[in-house]
């Protein structure tokens, strides 16, 4: 829920400008992200009263359970007519939180895109530096032989999906309970963090381990929270903002990178200056050539006078 602050648009549009000068002034963010960023393209997220966790499965087993590494094994047939209806949305599309945060980070501020969720909306709006903590429904492989299967593979597929290669059983590369997170993707998100000058979490209750734990490798406290309900940092945080990812991120990052006066000052003085150069070579140019033509004028000038006074003497001489 909002907070008591956020209600009134003068305190909420005061945190804007304020997130905004903080992503002006910092050239190192990480942004880390949960379900609630996908909420906006359709995707329900987990916890919420609507979430997934909150929803019916339709079978005598809670959604908890059925995306536990235990319950794949136990009962695979649930466990994919389950994932099929609730955790694959190949129709979705990239949100403005999404397509906000490429913009960041072709600008050359956002170094690392953190992300809990499964959906790949991150890569499908554009970006390239996505750290998928939990895997993806879009990759898919055997866990016999290793033949890899996109997503349209199991969709189309009744029951439990089986490898056209050795008939083993194919298995989303998505990390479900008891299972452990890939660690070069932790390491990765880690080793991101602790450069990060500025650190956005966003879209995530804070609550799902090891994520929950990343902002500890921070080395300062310039963490921005946007979520529409609390988080266990909200008083910890330098800013939080309790409102729609997609609209804060829109508002605040720019749609172009802004130009600099210095940028476009550096750029009028180098001009002046060239036009002071050619100027100045000109001149020089027409001074050597003035002087270049007296010269002329005078080696010419005495020539005359020699040949006259030559003619004189002979002139003399004859008289």
């Amino acid at each position: 829920m909002e907070t008591r602050q956020d209600r009134y648009s003068g305190a909420k549009q005061k945190k804007l400008d304020q997130l905004k000068q903080l992503i002006a002034e910092s050239d190192n963010i990480v942004f880390l992200g949960g379900a609630g960023v996908s909420t906006e393209s359709g995707i329900p997220d987990f916890r919420s009263g609507e979430g997934i966790f909150n929803q019916e499965t339709g079978f005598n087993y809670r959604a908890v359970d059925v995306v536990s590494h235990s319950f794949f094994v136990e009962h695979p047939e649930e466990f994919y007519d389950f994932y099929r209806k609730k955790l694959c949305y190949p129709d979705a599309k990239p949100n403005k939180a999404h397509k906000a945060l490429v913009r960041l980070e072709r600008q050359g501020k956002l170094k690392a895109t953190i992300t809990q969720n499964i959906d790949c909306l991150h890569q499908m709006a554009g970006s390239k530096t996505t750290i998928e903590l939990h895997g993806s429904v879009h990759r898919n492989y055997c866990v016999d032989c290793g033949k890899k299967y996109k997503l349209d593979f199991i969709l189309g597929c009744e029951g439990i999906p089986r490898c056209t290669k050795c008939g083993g059983i194919v298995r989303p590369a998505v990390t479900l309970y008891e299972e452990n997170l890939e660690h070069d993707k932790v390491d990765s998100a880690i080793k991101a963090i602790k450069k990060a000058d500025l650190m956005i979490i966003g879209g995530t209750s804070l609550t799902v381990y090891p994520a929950a734990t990343f902002v500890q490798f921070l080395k300062h406290d310039r963490v921005v929270i946007i979520n529409k309900s609390s988080t266990h940092l909200d008083l910890q945080a330098l800013l939080t903002i309790h409102d729609s990812i997609g609209e804060v991120l829109d508002y605040v990052v720019p749609k172009r990178k802004p130009r600099t006066t210095t940028t476009k000052a550096s750029s009028k003085t180098a001009s002046s200056s060239k036009t002071a150069k050619k100027t100045t070579t000109k001149k020089t140019t027409a001074s050597k050539s003035s002087s270049s033509s007296k010269k002329s004028a005078s080696k010419t000038s005495e020539t005359a006078k020699k040949t006259t006074s030559k003619r004189k003497t002979k002139a003399s001489e004859k008289k």
